[in-house]
């Protein structure tokens, strides 16, 4: 008996409730990328943008936050120099989802309801199942849908599709540092064009009529170039 009469709860007993009390937290916080804009930490609403990091926006916070010139200065949108690096996302609204005084804090929010949902299996977007967008068109989708469809053509628009354009909204830690290493390749990418062409222009150290392509082929044996699609 404990000193209040109650009994007293055995250790597994208060292990399985913290690991269930750190198992609702982590479904909350993920739940919560979903519904929330990354940079204004806002409620998400339409337009909204996603970037390379598979990280969600509203797109009313990147253009003002463009226009103040503070994309640099915040964590969360360092990454992003200019448009091309964020895409506007196509999605399918959720018709049962009822929103009434929920941005107002009037109502109790159910973090599994969600605004939109896979516009194939009709999954909800709320941070339990994968979802992916195709930069190409904007269009999101879930990644049970392209599993089992296996597509040749985009699910939202039959538009051109191919997984290496796939970007996975809010990735997990390991993925997550895979599109921050390929961003780095990309900047550095980009750097060396824009060299290219400032050597171009002042008649640099290229030699005539050869082309950059060649120049990148003449490194020093060993060295290796990651090649971004």
């Amino acid at each position: 008996m404990g000193a209040d009469g109650g009994t007293i709860p055995k250790r597994c007993e208060l292990v399985r409730k913290k690991k269930k009390k750190e198992k609702i937290e982590r479904s909350y916080e993920a739940a919560t990328k979903w519904r929330t804009c990354q940079l204004s930490q806002e409620p998400l609403k339409k337009p909204i943008v996603a970037c390379k990091l598979g990280r969600l926006y509203n797109k009313e916070a990147i253009l003002e936050a463009k226009l103040n010139k503070t994309l640099a200065t915040n964590q969360a949108t360092e990454h992003i120099h200019s448009l091309s690096d964020v895409k506007e996302l196509k999605l399918v609204d959720n018709k049962a989802w009822k929103n009434e005084g929920a941005e107002k804090g009037d109502v109790y929010i159910d973090m599994n309801e969600t605004p939109w949902i896979c516009p194939i299996t009709s999954l909800p977007m709320n941070g339990t199942s994968a979802f992916f967008v195709n930069w190409l068109c904007g269009c999101v989708f879930s990644e049970k849908a392209v599993n089992e469809l296996k597509p040749d053509a985009c699910l939202g628009c039959s538009g051109p599709f191919k997984e290496e354009n796939l970007i996975k909204l809010n990735p997990e830690d390991e993925l997550l540092n895979l599109y921050k290493k390929r961003i780095a390749v990309e900047n550095e990418e980009k750097k060396r064009k824009k060299m290219e062409k400032k050597e171009e222009g002042v008649g640099g150290k290229r030699k005539m009529g050869e082309k950059p392509k060649e120049i990148a082929k003449k490194v020093k044996k060993g060295e290796e170039f990651l090649i971004v699609f």
